[in-house]
């Protein structure tokens, strides 16, 4: 059997739906995987034994380039002829549905009521009912699963099997890290500036761990905030800038991460390495919390519907109350 995952983006939903690999495989080891994803996040799928291929399209750039429109559906329907005996669309988008149909008749995907576009299940032949604000591992295990005609249960997720994978990753990573000290990862940003925790209070919470800190950065604007923070706390070392590969490299040789709500958060998760996620105007219950994976969240309520871009409740998560739980996972 040979099936099709269409997870476009981005890098934490991609991750949370990944888990569902290894039981797809465990049901049926001779289902044929592959994988279409936004080229940006192709290497978080590198290297994982339980895909086949990994199938990059180029969506995002229709938005700054109109004119690449029609060459990138040309490109997609060619995959029509991979025969493929499912496709399931995992992203519940109408950018997804519309992949999903180019390449495929026999298609799954959620229902309309289970999905915040719900014309996007016009295309689908079966449709899975999961409500929206369930947790989003369990709605990506549930619409993986399903049209196979098995399930994943909370116990199976509770028991994954790190399913992050690296090679050849950038040795300079190692100089880095400390052998007489915990390395500790900060993810300090995210895509909205709401869901940032403030730089000061990262500063004190490296102060008060006083552990080999190490933050990486994306851009310009993440680097400024990286070097202020090491500039203010002498545990703190700012990295050279990596790439996906050589970050989940770096997060499987770490005693900790702490981090926003955000992509490069949740690979600790993946990789089963003790992680803290910290949450404001996202809803908690995105992630699971397991004895070495911790959330925290502000006191503001979430309407999963509509995300408030303007609650920085964020900002009164306690330092203190961080620390506790670091400690706690470092022992």
């Amino acid at each position: 059997m040979k099936i099709a995952i269409i997870k476009l983006s981005a890098m934490g939903d991609i991750i949370h739906a990944m888990v569902a690999l290894q039981y797809i495989k465990k049901y049926n080891k001779d289902i044929k995987i592959d994988w279409f994803v936004e080229k940006v996040f192709a290497p978080i799928l590198e290297y994982n034994p339980d895909i086949n291929n990994i199938i990059e399209v180029n969506l995002k750039k229709i938005k700054k380039d109109k004119a690449s429109f029609f060459r990138e559906i040309k490109t997609i329907r060619k995959y029509k002829n991979n025969n493929y005996d499912l496709v399931i669309d995992a992203q519940g988008l109408i950018k997804s549905a519309i992949v999903s149909k180019l390449i495929g008749k026999n298609i799954a995907g959620f229902s309309k009521k289970s999905i915040r576009e719900g014309i996007a299940s016009f295309f689908y032949n079966q449709k899975i009912d999961i409500a929206y604000a369930k947790n989003t591992i369990d709605r990506n295990a549930k619409v993986l699963s399903a049209p196979l005609k098995f399930s994943i249960s909370k116990d199976d997720i509770l028991n994954k099997k790190p399913f992050l994978f690296f090679k050849n990753e950038d040795k300079k990573i190692y100089d880095y890290l400390s052998e007489n000290k915990k390395n500790i990862i900060f993810v300090i940003s995210s895509t909205w500036e709401s869901r940032n925790y403030p730089k000061e209070k990262f500063i004190k919470i490296a102060n008060d761990l006083k552990e080999n800190i190490l933050i990486i950065w994306a851009n310009d604007e993440e680097k400024v905030k990286a070097s202020f923070i090491a500039k203010e706390s002498k545990y703190v070392k700012v990295l050279p800038k990596i790439n996906l590969n050589t970050l989940k490299a770096l997060i499987n040789n770490s005693d900790l991460l702490i981090g926003n709500d955000t992509g490069p958060t949740h690979m600790a998760w993946g990789l089963n390495i003790p992680s803290i996620t910290i949450f404001g105007p996202t809803p908690v219950n995105r992630v699971y919390e397991t004895k070495i994976n911790k959330t925290i969240k502000s006191s503001s309520k979430v309407n999963h519907y509509k995300l408030n871009k303007n609650d920085f409740s964020i900002n009164n998560i306690k330092v203190e109350d961080i620390v506790k739980i670091a400690r706690e996972l470092l022992v």
